[in-house]
């Protein structure tokens, strides 16, 4: 078994985009929070990865640490599935094929919901916001007790402070700003430690 001491799976919010690196890349909130708690990069696996759906981490990342023994792992995906073409079903199966495969005696496992990415999407129709938000809403409370369910700790981001504030997002409105990276890692820092 190959040994990290802190392990992300998910899409680009794990993959650090809008957050770019001057030597190219992304920074984001992952390696930042391994720096908070003194965790030096070489033993940090970060498999984000950019459009990756739930379906996507089953198929494609899952298998890359099956045998990697760490005692930290984080979770950052279902975004893209809940603005592409959704299945509910699919998505709460392969949510729990997430959880279970990266359960461990002894690892902390950690994620965060869901923020109001279809409130800052520019150009929406009112009524295919109100849809997505419901959809949002409705992945987040699933989440809430797939997590209380497995003893995941969840970094509650739909209703941090800094959704609110629009210094904090990238001009997209789907991913966090250089300082939304930043201070997300604080927050996910200091519910670690």
């Amino acid at each position: 078994m190959s040994g990290y001491r802190m392990v992300v799976i998910g899409d680009s919010f794990a993959e650090g985009r809008g957050d770019p690196d001057p030597a190219g890349g992304f920074v984001g909130w992952v390696p930042r929070v391994a720096h908070r708690l003194a965790i030096p990069a070489a033993d940090v696996l970060n498999l984000g990865a950019y459009g990756a759906t739930t379906q996507d981490v089953v198929d494609q990342q899952l298998d890359k640490i099956a045998d990697v023994d760490t005692p930290l792992l984080g979770i950052a995906v279902g975004g893209n599935d809940l603005v592409r073409a959704y299945d509910p079903d699919g998505f709460r199966r392969n949510l729990r094929t997430v959880f279970d495969a990266v359960a461990a005696a002894g690892r902390r496992v950690f994620t965060h919901d869901y923020p109001d990415i279809p409130g800052k999407l520019p150009g929406l129709a009112e009524e295919q916001r109100s849809a997505l938000q419901v959809r949002f809403a409705e992945a987040n409370a699933f989440l809430a007790g797939l997590c209380a369910e497995r003893g995941v700790l969840r970094y509650e981001l739909s209703t941090a402070a800094l959704c609110a504030d629009p210094d904090m997002w990238y001009p997209d409105g789907i991913h966090p700003s250089a300082l939304g990276h930043r201070t997300i890692a604080d927050e996910i820092a200091a519910l670690l430690a």
